[in-house]
Parts: structure tokens; C-alpha cells; sequence
């Protein structure tokens, strides 16, 4: 999924959910046609075609359950009465916003929401709920945190799964691509022509000094390496930090100056 990562929080007693896991949902087993129906005692014949690696008898798969469970629809989610399994809504989708510093060094979130309960009497109710959320260094934009069956309590209907979708929020310094971050800095045209020595800022606060003695033109880049973001998957691991110079030239000269830069540069035309 392009480095986009998932995490479910399990909760099966309904209690405040506080650890994260790595997993996949679990996906009903697919029911065959014959199955749904009160058939009678199945033939030998029948046991054969089963065990043919779930295909019918055109040679095409039954139909599953976890493909219409992959489509987004606002419609509940459909489980076998079979199983005594009862309907389940859809996921709620909330986002989680996070800052460049957030998503670089980790933290952690708690986040009060209210969902309505039902009694033992059946009576519906509202409560709060305050969930906790360890961001891990390295998630990107798009990461989805599930608590499961944190949705509201209706008659019938299993409690939906709420869901979080972190977004990054706008840096005032950075910009993410990646696992690299980029930043720009403006330099005066003397500075460009005749070098310098410049403080670049990095995202955890501190500053490190760069000395350029190469002419700088517009749009060149100077990579710093192991100060970008880390990877989720290789947490000592990070991507670079990219600085772009952006050339500031002067709006004016008088005639003396432009005659001094010809005589200057003369040369180099």
C-alpha cells in the first residue's frame, strides 16, 4: 500500500483499549451456494466437488464474503445467520492531524470520544471513552488506526469499528517527501557568487553550520544525509534532508554598478 500502514486495536471484553498490534482482520470463510440453503443430506458426490478447491460446477469459484466486505459502501456488512453472527455497520473514519516533529520522534495521543451504549434493560445511553494512541516515529500520511467495536451500540447491529487516518499537518519550515525532507533557503547574489557559511535548522530544534565555497546558481541542492525522516520499517534508519537555494538577485543598479559588473564579468560571457 506505498508504505501506508494499518493497526488494530483488539478489544473483545470492551475495555479502554491501550496496546497496539500489527494484524489483519479476520475474514469470514466463504460460504458456498449450496450451504445457504437447507439442502439435504449431501451426496459423495457432493463431498468430491468440496474438496476441488472451492469451485462450483462451471469451474468458478463460490461466492465470498470478504470480496463484498472489501467494497466501501454505506450499507451494513452481511454475515451468515448460519454463524449467529448479527450485522455489523460500516467503519467510522475520523482523522488523526499530526505534526512533521510528531510523526519523526513519535508520541502519544488520547482522544475523548462519545458513543451511544446500551443497557441491560435496553435502554440507550451515552458515554465517553478516552482512547490512546501510540504514534510511531516514521508513520506517513494516510496510517489507519482501528479500535475495534468502538462505534455506537444498537439493537441487533454488532458495534462499528472506529477508525483513525493520520494527516500531516502544514510545516512552516519542511516539506516531506517520503522519508526525506526538503528546505529552502534564500542567499543573496554576492553570497552566491563568492561563497559563505550558512546555519541550517533541523526538524528536532538543534542547527548545524554549512560551509559552501562553490559558486551557488538557482536551484541547486545540497543533500545532508541521516537528518530526513526515519523509516517506519527501519526505525534507526533515516532519509536525507535536502536544502534548495533559492538565489536572491537585485531588483536595480545604477550605471556605476552595471559598469562594474560588466567590467567584472566581462570575461566569463
Amino acid at each position: 500500500m506505498n508504505g501506508v500502514h494499518s493497526f488494530r486495536y483488539n478489544n473483545p471484553d470492551g475495555t479502554n483499549h491501550k496496546s497496539m498490534d500489527n494484524c489483519f482482520p479476520s475474514i469470514p470463510s466463504p460460504l458456498s451456494r449450496s450451504g445457504s440453503r437447507r439442502s439435504p443430506i449431501p451426496t459423495p458426490s457432493s463431498f468430491r466437488s468440496v474438496s476441488r478447491r472451492g469451485t462450483d460446477s462451471n469451474g468458478f469459484p463460490p461466492p465470498s464474503l470478504s470480496r463484498n466486505a472489501s467494497r466501501r459502501s454505506t450499507t451494513p456488512i452481511m454475515f451468515s445467520n448460519s454463524t449467529g453472527r448479527m450485522l455489523k455497520p460500516p467503519a467510522i473514519e475520523r482523522k488523526l492531524e499530526c505534526t512533521l516533529e510528531e510523526l519523526c520522534f513519535g508520541c502519544m495521543t488520547k482522544i475523548k470520544i462519545t458513543r451511544d451504549v446500551l443497557t441491560n434493560t435496553g435502554e440507550i445511553i451515552q458515554e465517553e471513552e478516552l482512547l490512546t494512541i501510540k504514534v510511531k516515529p516514521g508513520w506517513k500520511k494516510g496510517t489507519k488506526i482501528t479500535f475495534e467495536g468502538m462505534g455506537n451500540e444498537r439493537p441487533g447491529l454488532v458495534p462499528a469499528d472506529v477508525t483513525f487516518v493520520v494527516g500531516e499537518k502544514r510545516h512552516h519550515m519542511f516539506r516531506r517527501e517520503g522519508d526525506d525532507l526538503e528546505f529552502g533557503v534564500r542567499i543573496p547574489l554576492i553570497k552566491a557568487l563568492t561563497g559563505c557559511d550558512i546555519s541550517i535548522p533541523l526538524l528536532g530544534g538543534e542547527e548545524m553550520s554549512l560551509k559552501i565555497d562553490d559558486i551557488i546558481h538557482p536551484g541547486l541542492i545540497k543533500i545532508i544525509e541521516g537528518q530526513g525522516m526515519p523509516s517506519p520499517k527501519e526505525q534507526r534508519k533515516r532519509g536525507d534532508l535536502k536544502v534548495m537555494f533559492l538565489v536572491d538577485f537585485p531588483s536595480t543598479l545604477t550605471d556605476q554598478q552595471r559598469s562594474d559588473v560588466v567590467s567584472t564579468l566581462q570575461d566569463f560571457s
